[in-house]
């Protein structure tokens, strides 16, 4: 390319040539570009975080109200338990399995177009579960709030990781998380008080729900905007076209732009690709899945068990919801302290620096749980019991904020890819347990099904200790890790990143 030629690009992106059958002009961000999502205002950045965070909560929010309005709506339908806990699996299965498409897709067309769409549709199907006639209109409402809620879980994390930088992620992954966790057992709590009342019943659970959702539709509008930074430069080569005239302006991602049906084969794939060939992406998926199984199972057997042990009534089971709300409080004191040993060992240790409140959470995680199972009994106080399940709790939060953080750290502009994976083995956890809950404890006792569980979790204590140790000799193995940190480095060099990416895009169309 000449010298003219060159002269002919705009003053507001930088631009590079690169050899193509014709050649093009690549467009890319100045340094300090203020349209480049990493350069957000702090106030705008945390606006997208907010609303980001809201739709977790609503999400979050809705698969536990429903739970707890079981009785309610049994009497109303003349429906059974198992058809009602139907309702809330397959809300499980629609949030872990749409990912697989949408978290690649929102990677290849934008984030935003999605948040919006979910929204409007997720509130659509809480109204439809609210007016429903019969437990199979439920049931199919809650599989279509669990598709269109799923954006909530998968997207959430590859937004914060498009527009903050590693180092300044943890606040806002901790209150992703605590968003996530606070409002699974505060919408519990809230719902058991509404479902309790002999005048609203368990409809008026989701009408509540379909309120917040019709406020934040409102606001995912207004605040919500482009995160992907491939998206953007996307805009802005097209915008470029049509003011200069010049065809040749493109950015990385319309170089070489896949059609429609690879689009979809790649957004299928890409999480499966991760999940199946990524140890970290495996080891995590695994370890989060297990303990968020196990808080379904206690969600969908903490109503019956603590009214049988201590004579509860409906509302007062709230306690066992609430103090999974009061462990998230703790969890996300947890993950502050966190930041701090994330900052003073990141120099020596890098990515794994975000991994030492996760072991210890490895070593309560299975002590709580033997705690809980060994004194939830009418001879000894309930406050007990309860405690041990807040620092449960309080470890669980502490392992799901980690791992959205380590995830980020390791696959950078592919984060949702990875945690559609992890979220994929999460949510299928939670969907076959509930299902077998009950039997399991007929068949074994509440004591001895709880102590299964804890040994479980001793055996999966020792994986945030393999990683901090050895972490960065698996990440080194890792293709797609040690490209990302590649082209990482690099534009902390001046690199052309561009190109690295486009490289990486390519190494992962599986």
């Amino acid at each position: 390319m000449t010298m003219d030629d060159t002269s002919k690009c705009t003053s507001s992106p930088s631009c590079t040539t690169v050899p193509q059958e014709q050649e093009l002009i690549l467009v890319k961000f100045d340094e300090g570009d203020p349209r480049d999502p990493q350069n957000f205002s702090y106030v705008r950045k945390w606006a997208i975080t907010l609303t980001c965070c809201v739709f977790a909560a609503i999400a979050a929010s809705s698969a536990s109200s429903y739970s707890i309005s079981y009785e309610s709506m049994m009497q109303d339908l003349n429906c059974t338990q198992l058809q009602a806990t139907l309702g809330l699996s397959l809300y499980v299965a629609g949030d872990g399995i749409v990912p697989l498409i949408s978290s690649s897709f929102s990677e290849e067309r934008g984030r935003r177009p999605l948040y919006i769409a979910s929204a409007i549709l997720f509130m659509l199907a809480e109204v439809m579960n609210a007016l429903a006639p019969n437990i199979q209109t439920v049931i199919v409402s809650r599989a279509l709030q669990g598709v269109f809620g799923s954006t909530g879980a998968s997207l959430v994390g590859g937004s914060i990781a498009d527009i903050w930088r590693p180092h300044e992620r943890g606040l806002p992954m901790s209150l992703f998380a605590f968003t996530t966790i606070f409002a699974f057992g505060l919408g519990s709590v809230f719902g058991g008080l509404i479902a309790a009342n002999p005048h609203l019943g368990w409809r008026w659970v989701q009408w509540v729900h379909v309120m917040f959702s019709g406020a934040y539709v409102l606001g995912v509008i207004l605040v919500m905007s482009e995160t992907r930074s491939s998206i953007v430069l996307t805009h802005i080569a097209k915008d470029t076209r049509k003011m200069t005239g010049d065809p040749r302006y493109r950015s990385s991602a319309e170089i070489d732009k896949p059609s429609m049906t690879s689009l979809i084969k790649t957004s299928c794939t890409r999480p499966l690709y991760l999940l199946l060939t990524e140890p970290i992406v495996q080891s995590f998926s695994v370890w989060s899945g297990f303990t968020w199984g196990v808080v379904f199972c206690l969600l969908e057997s903490s109503t019956t068990e603590f009214q049988s042990i201590y004579n509860f009534s409906i509302s007062d089971t709230g306690l066992v919801n609430l103090c999974q709300s009061v462990g998230a409080i703790f969890g996300l004191m947890a993950n502050l302290y966190q930041e701090t040993l994330y900052r003073q060992y990141f120099p020596t240790k890098g990515q794994e620096a975000r991994l030492y409140m996760t072991c210890v959470a490895a070593i309560v995680l299975p002590a709580s749980m033997f705690i809980y199972a060994w004194t939830a009994s009418p001879n000894i106080h309930w406050i007990v019991p309860l405690i041990a399940l807040t620092a449960f709790m309080s470890s669980v939060f502490v392992i799901f904020q980690v791992t959205f953080l380590y995830l980020a750290d390791c696959y950078g502009p592919y984060t949702s890819s990875a945690q559609a994976g992890q979220s994929l083995t999460r949510n299928i956890m939670a969907l076959v347990f509930p299902l077998f809950t009950q039997q399991m404890f007929a068949g074994m006792t509440y004591k001895w099904g709880l102590s299964l569980w804890a040994l479980l979790c001793m055996v999966m204590a020792p994986i945030p200790w393999v990683l901090l140790f050895f972490g960065p000799k698996i990440r080194s193995r890792s293709k797609v890790s040690r490209k990302f940190l590649e082209a990482e480095q690099q534009q902390l060099d001046g690199g052309r990143t561009v190109i690295s990416i486009l490289t990486e895009e390519k190494s992962m169309k599986v």
